[in-house]
């Protein structure tokens, strides 16, 4: 288990000569990082860890480095909206809009995640690749756990039947996080379909699994007689990538008038990153500039059309 700040591990493999594919991650130290960012309760913190796990697993099925996944729970409940983003190189950022929600406990003992985030509402999946409209799906939300809203995302918008299982064990800090998605090919026999059901049941405690092995140690357990085979290694990071230019262009956003108005009654203005809480402090004197500079911009594209 890698507990290294921020940092997660995923491993890609197939099943019998490719029947059936594999992605298995310990994101443990990335959720630690999310409930520490955003202070978190523990039935936020295993909503984020959860959601982390997913859309790392997700975002490595990406081509190019400038393809995003942003995959957001909308469910009603009192946390409010989960967003999360991740690219093919590992790097995932997280937001919930009230970080500080706590539920008791559900009758068999486990946090309740659903109750937080809501069940009446949908899991978003935005595909955005660089360049022309983004592909965008949404499906209603099953349970809103999470593992089965994403699962029944793959089945409905991509037709590919998948078994996803996301675990975060959480105390006083967070013990165990990560999850496991395992996706049937076409050429999938009915004897490694019957397998896997079978053992469908192991990675319901996903989170203890990571919390007492090696993702190594897992393939071999889980996957014994299967003909497991490792494909990559790869790192994950809990990464945010926003910078004071691209701070600077959501300003830029709100209009002329808004600008000059925070300027007008505020004399400057300070922005927060939702992902990571990073404070961007602006002044008026720099306002000012900012809006000059984009309007100087503005007025030679205007030219160039």
């Amino acid at each position: 288990m890698n507990m290294e700040t921020g940092k997660g591990r995923l491993l890609r493999l197939t099943l019998m000569g490719g029947e059936a594919r594999v992605f298995l991650c310990d994101t443990t130290a990335m959720a630690q990082m999310a409930r520490d960012i955003h202070t978190a309760s523990n039935t936020c913190s295993a909503a984020m860890g959860r959601m982390i796990a997913a859309t790392a697993m997700m975002g490595v099925n990406l081509k190019s480095d400038g393809d995003r996944i942003t995959a957001t729970i909308n469910g009603g409940g009192p946390a409010g909206p989960m967003c999360a983003v991740a690219g093919p190189d590992g790097k995932v950022k997280i937001t919930i809009e009230h970080p500080e929600v706590e539920l008791k406990l559900k009758p068999d003992g486990k946090l309740d995640v659903g109750g937080a985030l809501g069940r009446d509402g949908q899991l978003t999946i935005m595909r955005s690749y660089g360049f022309g409209e983004p592909y965008l799906g949404k499906v209603a939300l099953v349970s809103g756990e999470v593992a089965e809203d994403f699962a029944m995302y793959y089945l409905e918008s991509e037709q590919t039947p998948t078994l996803c299982a996301l675990g975060t064990l959480v105390g006083e800090q967070v013990i165990a996080s990560g999850g496991v998605l395992i996706q049937a090919m076409p050429e999938c026999s009915e004897h490694l379909i019957e397998q896997l059901e079978i053992r469908a049941e192991l990675f319901g405690s996903i989170s203890q699994l990571i919390s007492e092995m090696t993702l190594e140690e897992i393939v071999e357990a889980a996957f014994r007689g299967l003909e497991p085979e490792i494909l990559e290694s790869m790192p994950l990071s809990l990464t945010c990538d926003c910078s004071r230019p691209k701070i600077e262009q959501v300003i830029l956003s709100m209009g002329e008038s808004s600008i000059r108005e925070l300027i007008r009654e505020q004399n400057g203005c300070e922005v927060t990153c939702h992902f990571c809480r990073r404070h961007y402090k602006f002044t008026g004197a720099e306002l000012e500039a900012l809006l000059e500079e984009g309007l100087k911009k503005e007025g030679e594209q205007d030219e160039d059309r």
